[in-house]
């Protein structure tokens, strides 16, 4: 049996987020290797719009929370002895080749180089190949200006035409390293990301509410994106994500509910297996949640380069990356052990995998911008002390 606690302060916190104008609705739930031992919901689906209150059976876009997914599926496939993590990206994807390094420009124009080395599998999963996001970088957001190569948002193919912006191996960049993973995973696969994540992962694991497109049902129960208007008031932004992409984005592109991907947590907390179907071994687990990134350390600060999607992100001294994961390497007082596994949506959701305590949590809202410190991060951190307070 999962263990018993009073949930009445986490639920506290969640009503007043919502109350106070912190986020337009939030749904967050936890568990440990048993099930699940909370869940609670705060405000509803569309400000203005609906008044379906959201639950942990609401569908989110979980954005970059679908990176840890993919990662598993490149995972199973390393275990099956179908892709090799220190062989080039370019032996899986030969367009990879054509990938060069933005160093600066001339008067206007990108200056591209050569990288000094081939970016491997592995440096694509941890995040240290080279490639960026334009929100983190102010570079990219030039090269997309002066060359109007879109970000991968809008899910097509040009997207893939991004540079990197350091040589491979050189320093942790977050980036679209696992939209890349997801080609590689195809290739090796010979078949679509949605099959390959469907049938080893979301199928498997029984998670009917997950994935790249919903149908008319789900789509129905999901919640929409939410900016803040010029009264301070959460309005929503409707649909963010083309729903005809390209490609599917191992980065950020999957629909889930809380109840599905905890589902998902829990397989990663109990080693690799739940309800007797084993998605990972043991080893491999452990190895997610091991440094992956030797001397190099997960930024200390990323300074935003496009503040209305999101904020400058913080985290703790010295804080590692594992495969798929951040982990902190000191206890956080009040919540989670060192060694926790974690990551984060775009659109504001959490989790967090904390095998030292035995629990799993995640938290979710859908609105931008990304961790602002006093709305969605302050809701995160006072999930997290409530629920070890709790415990």
């Amino acid at each position: 049996m999962s263990r018993t606690i009073d949930g009445t302060g986490i639920d506290q916190v969640l009503d007043a987020a919502v109350r106070r104008g912190a986020v337009p609705h939030v749904a967050a739930i936890a568990a440990d290797a048993d099930g699940i031992f909370y869940e609670g919901g705060a405000g509803v689906r569309v400000a203005g719009e609906s008044d379906d209150p959201v639950t942990t059976s609401t569908q989110f876009r979980i954005m970059s929370m679908t990176k840890m997914v993919c990662t598993v599926a490149a995972l199973q496939q390393v275990e099956r002895g179908e892709l090799d993590l220190d062989a080039p990206v370019e032996q899986y994807v030969p367009e990879f080749v054509d990938v060069k390094v933005l160093d600066g420009f001339d008067n206007g124009t990108p200056i591209l180089r050569e990288p000094a080395s081939k970016a491997t599998v592995h440096q694509l999963i941890t995040h240290t190949s080279g490639l960026g996001y334009w929100f983190w970088n102010d570079q990219l957001v030039k090269y997309e200006a002066a060359t109007g190569i879109p970000n991968v948002v809008p899910g097509t193919m040009d997207a893939f035409k991004a540079p990197l912006v350091a040589d491979p191996g050189t320093e942790y960049v977050y980036g679209i390293n696992t939209d890349w993973l997801g080609r590689v995973v195809e290739a090796v696969a010979g078949k679509k990301l949605d099959a390959v994540i469907r049938e080893n992962i979301t199928d498997p694991l029984g998670m009917d509410d997950t994935a790249f497109i919903l149908d008319e049902a789900r789509y129905a129960n999901a919640v929409t994106v939410h900016v803040k208007g010029e009264d301070g008031a959460w309005t929503s932004a409707g649909e963010i994500l083309n729903q005809d992409p390209e490609w599917y984005a191992g980065g950020h592109g999957l629909y889930s509910t809380p109840r599905d991907y905890i589902r998902f947590e829990r397989a990663l907390l109990r080693g690799g297996e739940l309800d007797s179907v084993r998605i990972l071994s043991e080893e491999t687990v452990d190895a997610a949640f091991t440094n992956q990134i030797g001397d190099l350390d997960f930024p200390a600060e990323i300074p935003t380069a496009d503040p209305p999607i999101t904020d400058t992100m913080h985290a703790g001294p010295g804080w590692k990356w594992g495969y798929g994961l951040l982990l902190n390497t000191e206890d956080v007082p009040g919540g989670r052990r060192a060694g926790t596994g974690a990551w984060a949506g775009l659109f504001n959701t959490h989790f967090f995998i904390d095998r030292t305590t035995g629990i799993c949590a995640s938290i979710y809202t859908n609105s931008l911008p990304f961790i602002t410190h006093e709305d969605a991060w302050k809701t995160y951190m006072e999930f997290e002390q409530a629920l070890y307070a709790a415990l």
